[in-house]
């Protein structure tokens, strides 16, 4: 299954926003705390006041447009400490800009970090409390507490919002790391198994097709130049023929013969009989449509299972009983031949040992159960059930 890229983190779009409101803010206070001092003072007391107060928007727009407050590097600093040096005389002289005080707190503790965030940050509440107290002639000492406790409970907050932000950021990168350790994880794990599917395909058809026909090869050779020899050697050469087309449908992940369309039965006798001429299918319940993916898997045990009666059993009889079940299908794949111990088949190895993990791995990978019942000297019989979806429009079997 697919996994979905990590979107990227809200915190930036949130910043952003936040900013344009304080900048937007800062502005409209501005512009209402200059109209408000031109109105109560006479053109001399404007001019340089004015002045100053226009010296501060341009480098307020120089570190907050300009510079960014959230570069790398803080290259905005030297912009921002003369910003707080032309606020401080500003409001200090002109305590009608002390309403401005927030915006310039907020810009100085997002251009600085550290100690140096808590400088500035103090800096402005104490040049704003310094304003108001002497507007009130020194006389209200609400008007110089009030900004230094203002600025205090806005460090709080602040520092809250920092440590929110970061641990947000922290689980926004975790999350980002699980994620993709997950998409490496099930890489790895398809590639796992695809690398079972082909080997269970070239098992399955190429290996087991191999080995029959080096059977058959090696029996001409001790009877020639008698007429069976010259069967046998017709024979390996239809299984040759028929393992170079499976080969070319493996590497063109083409479907195996008769698995698409043809009905099912036609189809597990004709891969049955590649490797025992004289196995028939026989066919219990109602037939009904299959999915594709268990179509294969019976089709492919089928050719296991045929492939090792034709290499060990040695049996006179063998057969497959396909069996439809209301939410089920079974296939018996049987023979009277010399049997084993299934308890004591050797692993897999250079020289074979794939077939019953091979047929195992295929049905259990579809939620099916596989097993082997035999006896030394009585015969195998192989069982394997697979579950069936409710019957949809999209199985589809031609009969």
């Amino acid at each position: 299954m697919p996994t979905a890229p990590p979107q990227p983190a809200p915190g930036g779009r949130i910043d952003g926003r936040i900013d344009a409101v304080v900048h937007l803010g800062f502005a409209v206070l501005m512009v209402a705390s200059g109209v408000r001092y031109v109105m109560r003072h006479s053109p001399a007391d404007n001019l340089w006041t004015v002045a100053l107060a226009a010296t501060v928007c341009v480098l307020y727009a120089v570190t907050a447009v300009l510079a960014g407050p959230r570069t790398p590097g803080h290259r905005n600093r030297p912009w921002m400490f003369a910003l707080l040096a032309a606020w401080a005389a500003l409001v200090i002289v002109a305590p009608s800009f002390a309403w401005c005080s927030f915006a310039i707190f907020f810009l100085a503790r997002t251009a600085f970090r550290g100690w140096a965030g808590y400088v500035a940050g103090g800096a402005t509440a104490a040049a704003t409390a310094v304003g108001l107290f002497r507007m009130s002639d020194f006389t209200d000492v609400a008007m110089l507490l009030g900004p230094l406790a203002a600025g205090a409970l806005l460090t709080l907050i602040y520092d809250k919002i920092e440590r929110d932000a970061a641990l947000q950021k922290k689980l926004f990168d975790d999350v980002s790391q699980a994620q993709e350790q997950l998409a490496a994880r099930e890489r790895e794990a398809g590639i796992a198994t695809e690398r079972q599917r082909v080997s269970r395909e070239i098992h399955d058809t190429v290996a087991q097709g191999l080995a029959s026909s080096l059977l058959l090869l090696e029996a001409a050779q001790r009877s020639w130049p008698a007429q069976t020899a010259r069967d046998d050697v017709r024979h390996a050469t239809g299984l040759l023929r028929r393992n170079l087309a499976d080969t070319r449908s493996l590497v063109h992940e083409l479907s195996a013969p008769g698995l698409e369309s043809g009905p099912l039965p036609e189809a597990l006798e004709q891969a049955a009989c590649q490797y025992v001429d004289t196995i028939r299918v026989q066919v219990t319940g109602e037939a009904r449509p299959l999915p594709n993916e268990v179509r294969h898997a019976l089709l492919r045990v089928t050719q296991s299972a045929a492939a090792n009666i034709n290499l060990h059993a040695r049996a006179e009889h063998a057969s497959v009983t396909l069996g439809y079940l209301p939410d089920a299908v079974t296939l018996d794949v049987f023979d009277d031949g010399l049997g084993f111990d299934p308890g004591t088949v050797p692993p897999p190895s250079p020289t074979g040992g794939y077939g019953l993990r091979a047929m195992r791995q295929r049905v259990e990978q579809l939620g099916g159960e596989l097993s082997v019942e035999s006896t030394p000297g009585e015969g195998t019989i192989i069982a394997a059930q697979l579950p069936l979806p409710a019957a949809g429009p999209e199985m589809r079997e031609r009969r």
